[in-house]
């Protein structure tokens, strides 16, 4: 069902001979030796280890927890008392009961169920768990059985497990003896005209730029995905794709290359894993350390997150492995976990480099590469990064890049990691999310702590828990304090000098509702999925829009409506044009303080002069002579 770590450690990459059911310290020479005589020694074995393991179900019918039978060894006279003792201390029985089980170092894996130390890995979902017990649990949340059940599948199986692990290879994919996976267009979609198909693009706020661009699905069942994938995607609760699916899902497909644009919580992670999934499956394992598909995201957090998305797919799809490489968390475990059949990496560029560097991995086999926040990533900070990572990948590979903002400069750097891309917007780009109410404060500095702890006290608006972004570390420690202090709610601080696994505490906790109000840095402000955030203060404007933008839409996800507040003053001058034009198209009113400010007066002034400049300069041609003239026609009419 699953095993410990520490026996996966010493688990070869690749077998080439038999899997036997249970665990031998008998040597290759000692197997020589012994001959034939070894066969009926492994059989009896066998045999005893089923019936233990079918008295051990039928004595644990009646109970809600699970046993395990305990392993049987092969006694070997020749062995010495060290061989023994270490033989022992390997075969430690299996932990039945959560409560026997400690609870996690920092950096140590947590089981999913109830986040004790996931000492054992369960094959059936390559998720962490801790004990026998929430093994069950677990693979009845996943329906996939509970009890006796999980045991009388493994059994029938078991005979499987003996064969050659080539076989294994051979069925991998969407499993069994079904078709590879091709995508074309639906019956349904095939058949509408391509005016019914133009309104349903404009009706649902799709723009697409590109040559033959695929018609966009309405349901996942237009993809044709094969079984399992469609109930995973089902039991992960997308019942129906957003727009931002409807059209990046069948485009990445058919292996063209995207550059998606779409709103905050549109749903855009999994229009790109669908794609990344299918590849995935259309692949067989290559060896260890050579993974089919890449996906590079700029926090912790965010590739955190994807992975669980990604794991949610691919339930029950056999080597179907993916692997975490992110920094703040131990890199052996991560090394270790390379050595497995890694389909998909999911990674921060910096410590993907620092494992490329040691030849832990290979991407000479990646066929799919995924860029997250692409504006972020090629920013200078992670552009180098981004750029060396990608000359480990083939030429010859897919790539999809998705975010929520894209400006013109970082649209052009894009372009040139693509080929014949096809271009998505989902609604207004670079725009704040529709679904979010925004309400802009003019305040002064002195008065900002008083106004958020009125906030915090206004029954209207606050709603836990709240999320409220600040500028820098040592401010949202300090804050922390003073409305744990002043308000008596239960209040945390999450930003980058915090450990990885205090980090994902946090973040689970917010998630869980277990805190009422968390004072985060950037750090949880792009691409996080906080479906139960209801309301955003910026308490320290963001330095850009486009951050503003990222920040405002973790309180809209996926349809649901969301407050962003935000305190403004002079200290942000040199944004107030921007802040006008993103904030008062979406129908907010804007304080007096900003629209009467000389400031924007004069940015609104140098941005007229430069749209005339820009007009003047215009390149006459025939199609634009005319306008041309009459612009410059000084006779009265």
């Amino acid at each position: 069902m699953f095993m410990p770590r520490a026996l996966k450690v010493k688990r070869p990459a690749q077998v080439s001979g038999p899997v036997l059911n249970k665990k031998s310290k008998v040597s290759q020479e000692e197997r020589k030796d012994e001959g034939s005589s070894a066969t009926p020694v492994q059989k009896e074995e066998v045999s005893e280890g089923t019936k233990t393991q079918d008295e051990t179900i039928q004595a644990s019918g009646e109970s809600a927890c699970l046993t395990e039978s305990p392993v049987l060894k092969v006694e070997d006279p020749s062995a010495s008392s060290d061989t023994e003792e270490e033989e022992e201390e390997e075969e430690e029985p299996v932990k039945s009961f959560k409560k026997s089980q400690r609870w996690p170092e920092p950096g140590e894996p947590v089981c999913v169920m109830c986040g004790r130390y996931g000492e054992y890995i369960c094959d059936s979902t390559d998720n962490d768990v801790c004990s026998l017990e929430c093994k069950a649990k677990h693979l009845f949340k996943m329906g996939m059985g509970t009890g006796a059940d999980v045991f009388n599948r493994k059994d029938t199986i078991g005979d499987e497990r003996t064969q050659p692990q080539q076989s294994a290879v051979d069925t991998d994919g969407v499993g069994g003896s079904e078709a590879v996976y091709a995508y074309k267009d639906d019956l349904f979609i095939s058949g509408l005209t391509e005016e019914q198909v133009q309104r349903i693009k404009q009706e649902l706020g799709i723009e697409t730029q590109g040559s033959e661009v695929k018609r966009p699905i309405l349901e996942f069942e237009h993809c044709g995905f094969p079984a399992t994938l469609n109930g995973n995607l089902k039991k992960a609760g997308y019942a129906a794709p957003t727009p931002v699916q409807m059209q990046m899902v069948p485009i990445g497909l058919t292996g063209r290359d995207v550059i998606v644009s779409a709103d905050t919580g549109s749903g855009k992670t999994v229009a790109f894993l669908l794609p990344v999934v299918v590849r995935a499956l259309e692949k067989p394992a290559h060896s260890a350390g050579n993974p089919v598909a890449l996906i590079l995201t700029p926090t912790r957090e965010l590739a955190i997150q994807i992975e669980r998305q990604a794991k949610e797919l691919v339930i029950g799809v056999p080597n179907m492995r993916t692997a975490l490489l992110v920094g703040g968390m131990p890199l052996p475990q991560q090394l270790h976990r390379l050595k497995s059949s890694i389909k998909i990496i999911i990674a921060t560029p910096g410590r993907l480099i620092e494992i490329l560097k040691q030849k832990a991995v290979q991407l000479d086999m990646v066929k799919v590469v995924v860029v997250d926040e692409v504006d972020t990533m090629l920013k200078m900070g992670f552009q180098q990064q981004v750029l060396e990572v990608l000359e480990h990948v083939p030429e010859e590979h897919q790539t999809l890049l998705a975010s929520a903002t894209i400006p013109t400069g970082t649209e052009e750097l894009a372009a040139r990691l693509v080929r014949d891309p096809v271009r998505i917007a989902i609604g207004e780009k670079n725009q704040p999310c529709a679904n979010v109410r925004q309400i802009v404060l003019w305040l002064e500095e002195p008065s900002k702590k008083k106004k958020l702890f009125e906030i915090l006290n206004d029954s209207k608006l606050y709603q836990p828990p709240v999320v409220v972004f600040v500028d820098c570390k040592l401010g949202a420690d300090l804050l922390c304090e003073a409305v744990a202090k002043v308000t008596g709610l239960n209040t945390v601080a999450i930003h980058s000098d915090k450990t990885q696994w205090q980090r994902n505490r946090i973040l689970r906790g917010l998630l869980e509702g277990d805190f009422e109000v968390v004072i985060s840095t950037g750090v949880l402000g792009r691409g996080l999925d906080l479906a139960n955030v209801k309301l955003v203060v910026n308490f320290d404007m963001p330095n850009t829009m486009d951050e503003y933008v990222h920040q405002v839409g973790r309180a809209g996800r996926l349809g649901h409506r969301g407050t962003a507040i935000t305190f403004l003053n002079n200290t942000h001058k040199r944004m107030f044009l921007e802040v006008v034009k993103r904030v008062k198209a979406t129908g907010s009113s804007l304080p007096p303080q900003l629209l009467n400010s000389p400031y924007l007066h004069e940015q609104q002034k140098r941005e007229r002069k430069k749209a005339k400049q820009e007009s003047d300069n215009t390149l006459v041609t025939k199609n634009n002579l005319i306008d041309i003239i009459r612009k410059h026609d000084r006779r009265k009419k």
